[in-house]
């Protein structure tokens, strides 16, 4: 899946072949998840859905559930020993400034029990079945090129974006905000959000769109 910018869905299937090119080549492959880890496509983490392990994973944003800034970076032992060392001149001599805050770290093991004890994937798959029920009158309209959702996002795509500013107006006019971006106007809530929430905002967006035409 490609990130924010165009929030464009790929089948697993495309990621295999990227991963089967690499590994002929050689080549690390380096999976970005720090939007779509945690369970924002429905699974764990999105390579789950091509059975792929990268050799490196990037995790942010949800590790710690959106209450604090934390990142991480995961590889394999391959790639961990050939950096790991006690002679400073063969080890990758980096520390960034807020290397183990303890605080964001705490929130991060918060996070992680919840998902051991909540049903955060079933929470996933359920918003998918949502978010496609109530962005579907948008492919009715002139403008929409394609309406689509992946677990926890919902994307409407627009043919011509109209003024963002006048069509974030128009979404805050009805109690709700929604930030377009791109040629799209999207949702990625939070997998706790209830019913009646996610049908306002998919409401919201089926009418604005509406009015936009």
């Amino acid at each position: 899946m490609q990130g924010a910018g165009g929030m464009r869905f790929h089948p697993p299937g495309v990621l295999a072949q990227i991963v089967a090119v690499a590994r002929r080549h050689e080549t690390l492959l380096i999976a970005d998840e720090i939007f779509t880890g945690f369970g924002r496509t429905g699974t764990m983490f999105a390579c789950e859905q091509a059975e792929v392990v990268p050799d490196i994973l990037c995790v942010s944003k949800a590790l710690t559930g959106g209450t604090m800034g934390l990142a991480a970076t995961l590889a394999t032992d391959k790639v961990f020993e050939a950096f790991w060392s006690d002679d400073s001149r063969a080890a990758l001599m980096h520390g960034p400034t807020f290397m183990a805050n303890p605080l964001a770290c705490a929130a991060a093991n918060a996070s992680l029990d919840l998902f051991e004890r909540e049903p955060r994937l079933q929470q996933a798959l359920a918003l998918e079945t949502m978010l496609a029920h109530g962005l579907a009158p948008c492919r009715a309209l002139p403008n929409v090129v394609d309406v689509r959702a992946k677990g926890a996002i919902g994307v409407v795509q627009l043919s011509t974006m109209t003024d963002k500013d006048e069509l974030r107006h128009a979404f805050m006019k009805r109690g709700v905000w929604i930030r377009p971006f791109g040629d799209i106007v999207y949702l990625s809530p939070a997998l706790t959000i209830d019913t009646a929430d996610v049908e306002r905002l998919c409401a919201a967006i089926v009418a604005v769109l509406k009015g936009a035409e």
